[in-house]
């Protein structure tokens, strides 16, 4: 019902009529003394709904872990993995882990680019087994693991940095121009806000660019300032397309890796794969001006 969306999708799925459909869900209703799907187009899960929405997508997968190890029927085909990650984690260091993964496990993935709510909402109601997150408050049924910390650099291209930036950088970057990757990403506004102990944001000539690859080209380009990981701002300054013109004040987001409780060895295999590959990727410990002690900032970890 959930990822059909509507009870006649659902019934042509089921291969059973609407009826039976909003019949079966009333008992499940009554039985568990509560609403669990929101009638509207498409139906949404109540919170209640969600915990069992969650509940058959782990059943499923365990029963289809069974299976495969048993040698039974579908054994062959390849073990789905949905997994939740932020943009910059994936344009940097994400995939990169997944090719860690031993192809004798037989794995397909299906990758969800969401924010961090997005991220939670997600995994508690079952749409993703597992998340690349800047939270470290579990999902229920979830774990935690620390990956480390990703950096990022006030950077601008040169010609930008001279022409807006020269002076107080507390009186600059409120007027200059800046990028930012949505409207709800407030890392720029948060970097500013730390800058001028709370007086002033970013500024109100704002250009919009989506996509992790776009944020870094449309800064490169001189269109504003703007909050690069450092992995991709390395090679740009190394070019002088970018220079840092707050070096004493970079910004460190913790990234964890969330999961289902399941003892399933497609996300065992997929937890070690990204662990590892986190462990060369991103910085260890914690340093100062972390930002998990800044929801504004930590809000771009998961752009």
């Amino acid at each position: 019902m959930v990822d059909e969306g509507t009870f006649d999708a659902a019934a042509a799925a089921l291969h059973v009529t609407p009826s039976a459909v909003s019949q079966r869900v009333k008992a499940l209703e009554q039985r568990t003394g509560r609403v669990l799907l929101l009638r509207t187009k498409p139906v949404r899960p109540t919170e209640s709904g969600e915990v069992l929405v969650r509940l058959a997508r782990q059943v499923g997968r365990l029963e289809r872990d069974a299976y495969a190890e048993l040698g039974l029927s579908g054994a062959g085909e390849p073990t789905r993995v949905s997994v939740a990650v932020n943009a910059d984690s994936l344009a940097t260091w994400f995939l990169g882990a997944l090719t860690r993964v031993p192809p004798e496990a037989r794995l397909s993935f299906e990758l969800r680019r969401e924010d961090e709510a997005h991220t939670a909402a997600l995994l508690r109601e079952g749409t993703v087994m597992a998340a690349v997150t800047s939270s470290p408050d579990p999902v229920p049924g979830c774990s935690v693991r620390r990956l480390g910390r990703m950096r990022y650099l006030p950077v601008a291209r040169p010609e930008f940095a001279a022409r807006h930036l020269d002076g107080p950088l507390r009186r600059a970057l409120p007027e200059a121009p800046v990028v930012v990757f949505d409207r709800r990403d407030d890392f720029q506004d948060g970097f500013v806000r730390r800058l001028t102990h709370g007086r002033a944001e970013a500024g109100v000539r704002r250009h919009y660019v989506p996509t992790s690859e776009g944020f870094v080209e449309a800064v490169a380009a001189g269109l504003g300032w703007g909050m690069v990981p450092e992995a991709q701002a390395v090679p740009l300054l190394r070019e002088g397309r970018l220079t840092v013109f707050a070096p004493d004040r970079t910004v460190d987001v913790p990234l964890y890796w969330q999961q289902w409780k399941l003892d399933s060895p497609a996300l065992a295999v997929v937890a070690d794969a990204v662990t590892e590959a986190a462990a060369g990727a991103l910085r260890s410990g914690r340093a100062r001006g972390d930002a998990g002690r800044d929801p504004a900032v930590s809000a771009r970890a998961d752009r």
